[in-house]
């Protein structure tokens, strides 16, 4: 919008009067483009007419997925977001998501599955190739827009994440990978199996409660002392770790099809339905092996013990229930941490027979902590 600012001068005799015009250009503030996915002319005419109304929504419509590619590669700019139906003819809307999801301009931006959906195969399946968050129909506007509006913050840090880690990768490829971060972060994991990332997997948790959770079950697995694993290893070293049990829990849960996700504070989460067991018929000792192979495949000298929680069964049809089992199962693990915490503790002083107390394969522990302490307390008497 142009605006014309006339400004009127008068000359001492009150005769002469001149005309300077100023052009001020009112800052819009930039339209949000979304694009809405679905066979149903009537879903398509409610989106385009209601969002703009709601925000400062550019809405384009497409009622099929070959409609939907072919307008991808028209728009300029990009859109910002995508309201997807699943149960379309030909190309379905998850399969649409995972073609629009290898387009490199749309890796990270927001979709949501708009549909009537709602069993938990077409849920997984959603989120397996990269949803953001999953709406039923019928659908309230207002929640719709506060759905939109969390998934794009989500969006938007992740692409300054993106931005930042990519300069860092031109100079350094390792770089990127060790650059720091908190010991609390739950960092991502890329490219692995039916991991999903933070934020989506609370999605996922949150459409499962409005569902039957009756016959699911959370189970937490935790790198075992991890925050001293995290204080004396570097961060690559620890991240390279987190990678290793990451896969080594894909594999082991891919007969059970558990959905997984890295939490921080070195712990997983594995939620499983049916009657599978979350490590299928594999225990502690069985996944440490595997992880202690991969982590020597890759010629390191780490060393690393994972421990394994109850089975917290997620019988509750709301979402505080449902985050409350998963709590429980983080609440399991990290009591199973602190009490053999307390048995290495005992037998790194020397305390007699706790060394006996504590599992064949956790006892790494005890001497990595001696020695730690030893070279430690060495330093602090060289002089300076």
């Amino acid at each position: 919008m142009i605006e014309w600012l006339q400004i009127m001068d008068n000359a001492d005799n009150g005769n002469n009067m001149f005309q300077r015009k100023l052009v001020c250009r009112a800052q819009r503030p930039k339209k949000f483009r979304v694009l809405v996915v679905d066979d149903e002319p009537s879903i398509l005419e409610l989106l385009k007419m209601a969002l703009p109304t709601l925000d400062n929504y550019d809405v384009s419509i497409a009622s099929s997925a070959a409609k939907a590619l072919k307008t991808l590669e028209d728009q300029i700019p990009q859109f910002d977001c995508f309201l997807l139906d699943i149960q379309m003819p030909e190309t379905n809307g998850i399969q649409l998501l995972e073609q629009i999801r290898e387009i490199p301009e749309y890796a990270d931006t927001p979709a949501i599955m708009l549909t009537a959906m709602s069993d938990r195969k077409y849920v997984d399946e959603a989120f397996l190739v990269g949803a953001t968050d999953y709406v039923t129909k019928p659908f309230d506007m207002l929640e719709l827009r506060s759905r939109m509006k969390a998934a794009y913050r989500l969006s938007q840090e992740r692409q300054k994440v993106r931005k930042s880690i990519e300069i860092t990768t031109q100079l350094k490829n390792e770089l990127a990978y060790n650059q720091d971060f908190s010991f609390d972060d739950p960092v991502s994991i890329e490219g692995i199996d039916r991991f999903l990332r933070h934020a989506e997997f609370d999605n996922y948790i949150k459409q499962l409660s409005r569902g039957r959770l009756f016959k699911s079950h959370a189970t937490a697995l935790k790198l075992q002392d991890a925050e001293f694993f995290f204080d004396t290893k570097s961060c690559g070293d620890f991240k390279h770790v987190l990678k290793d049990i990451a896969v080594a829990l894909s594999k082991t849960t891919k007969k059970s099809g558990s959905m997984l996700c890295y939490r921080g504070k070195g712990v997983f989460l594995a939620v499983t339905h049916g009657n599978g067991d979350p490590v299928d018929t594999l225990d502690e000792e069985s996944l440490n092996q595997l992880v202690e192979t991969m982590i020597a495949q890759r010629m390191s000298e780490c060393w690393a013990n994972v421990l394994i929680g109850d089975k917290v069964p997620m019988r509750s049809l709301s979402k505080a229930g449902a985050f409350a089992a998963l709590n429980t199962a983080i609440e399991s693990v990290n009591a199973k941490d602190a009490e053999l915490q307390r048995a290495l503790e005992r037998a790194a002083k020397g305390a007699a027979g706790s060394i006996t107390q504590i599992p064949p394969h956790s006892r790494r522990r005890v001497y990595e902590r001696v020695m730690h302490q030893l070279f430690r307390e060495d330093a602090s008497l060289q002089v300076k």
